[in-house]
């Protein structure tokens, strides 16, 4: 039975609170584009994705309208392009990007994930030379999204591919500098990459996943804010329950549209993704909940500590409101994308080294951080490997995306757009990193991988 006041709490989320799906995303395989003709196989891998997604956008119109609930970005993620295109020179997997581009664009979708590399234990000729493409296929296009995973906990982390990852970014940030570099903006770099994540710039359609799947990812940071406002100076135990409550609430909206969208399109419904992922716009901010908590800015002392009960709440209430649950799932912290975020970075409270700490308990990683234009390649190797580290360690998912804005340094704020939002420039350590970066080879995976 229907109950009322869920109807008109549900109404206020949307209304007031900035309740929406932040992306239906559709994976589609594309193993079955592989030829050995280039120009055949870009045109295979154009006609699967407009065909298997020509609906996509409408049915998430339709949806929108039924229900009332925003859909904010519609999205595609294929195959890991690497495995598809194994053959191709840089310049034909360049070729492939555009391919994807024009996809994407026919379809009126936000953005396309996949075209991607799996080399945390080394790297085949196909994934090192679409590596090797990477910064020339995002500068060449607009809605194509790159993610290279240079690590796992079974693997252990590729320090040659995270080395290389360092001179690929620094390549991308310069071909793109007159957009702030904004190619770094959809290049990221994983350890125990997920093969559902709805979420860009790392979706990619994992090789055991259907031909085809719905992957739907939700967003409330603004309700949940509201909820611990309201619940005033609660203890901790109640303050979880609360935040159950709400991400229970949350992902049964995401749980519904997901079941819709598959149904209409005659699709698989795959996973519902708990993240809670911010906007630059007001109350739509991760770093309001933790300050709703008690914090006076976020990333002063306390602020780990909060993000994990936060993280393990939205998890709890989460995983009971939906049948399958994956991706991410929990709580992003990106700092351009989140205003709170942006406000603790520019006053210095919020600090590198404190997002680090912070990415040990929730879902990703350093996610959109704007740093120095000059900064050596060895230096963002260096960022890398240490977050890749916490990935591998601790058998989660982490991942880094920075941005060295080119012709930009420390107090100035680089200018991304939309949903990407804009971001100051914070600083780095200025020690080099680079002899340890250079050696090169295979960190060894944690004795914990050993579970066989």
């Amino acid at each position: 039975m229907l109950n009322t006041h869920d109807i008109l709490q549900t109404i206020k989320m949307i209304r007031d609170e900035n309740l929406d799906i932040r992306t239906v995303t559709m994976g589609i395989s594309l193993f079955d584009c592989i030829t050995d003709d280039a120009a055949r196989l870009e045109q295979k891998i154009y006609d699967k994705i407009t065909t298997s997604a020509k609906n996509l956008v409408s049915v998430c119109e339709e949806l929108e309208s039924t229900y009332g609930i925003p859909i904010v970005n519609k999205r595609v993620s294929v195959t890991p392009i690497s495995l598809v295109g194994a053959g191709l020179s840089p310049d034909g997997f360049v070729r492939l990007a555009k391919a994807l581009d024009r996809a994407a664009r026919e379809l009126g979708v936000n953005f396309i994930g996949g075209y991607s590399a799996l080399v945390q234990k080394g790297a085949t000729n196909g994934a090192a030379s679409l590596i090797e493409s990477i910064p020339t296929a995002l500068a060449e296009t607009e809605r194509v999204c790159s993610s290279v995973n240079v690590a796992s906990t079974k693997a252990g982390i590729n320090m040659d591919a995270v080395r290389k990852m360092g001179e690929v970014i620094k390549e991308t940030a310069y071909i793109t500098r007159d957009k702030d570099s904004i190619g770094c903006a959809k290049l990221v770099v994983f350890a125990n990459i997920p093969e559902d994540n709805p979420f860009m710039a790392g979706a990619l359609h994992g090789i055991g996943e259907p031909d085809s799947v719905i992957n739907v990812g939700v967003s409330g940071p603004g309700v949940v804010a509201a909820a611990i406002k309201e619940a005033g100076a609660c203890d901790f135990s109640a303050l979880a329950e609360t935040v159950k409550k709400v991400a229970f609430k949350i992902t049964r909206v995401g749980q519904l549209i997901a079941a819709e969208a598959s149904a209409r399109l005659g699709v698989p419904y795959g996973i519902v993704d708990l993240s809670l992922a911010p906007t630059p716009a007001a109350g739509d901010s991760v770093a309001e909940i933790l300050e709703n908590m008690g914090l006076e800015r976020t990333g002063t002392h306390g602020t780990t500590a909060a993000l994990a009960l936060l993280n393990d709440a939205v998890k709890k209430g989460g995983v009971m409101a939906s049948n399958h649950v994956g991706g991410l799932s929990g709580a992003f912290i990106p700092v351009s994308e989140d205003r709170g975020m942006i406000e603790a970075a520019t006053l210095g409270t919020l600090t590198l080294e404190k997002l680090e700490a912070m990415t040990a308990v929730c879902s990703v990683g350093l996610d959109m951080i704007a740093i120095p234009g000059d900064t050596e390649a060895s230096t963002i190797s260096g960022i890398i490997a240490d977050e890749i580290s916490i990935g591998v360690v601790n058998t989660k998912t982490t991942a880094v995306r920075v941005i060295p804005v080119w012709g930009k340094g420390v107090g100035e704020v680089a200018e991304f757009g939309g949903l990407l939002g804009y971001a100051p420039i914070m600083p780095l350590k200025k020690e080099s990193c680079a002899d340890f970066i250079n050696r090169g080879g295979r960190i060894p995976a944690p004795i914990h991988s050993l579970k066989n």
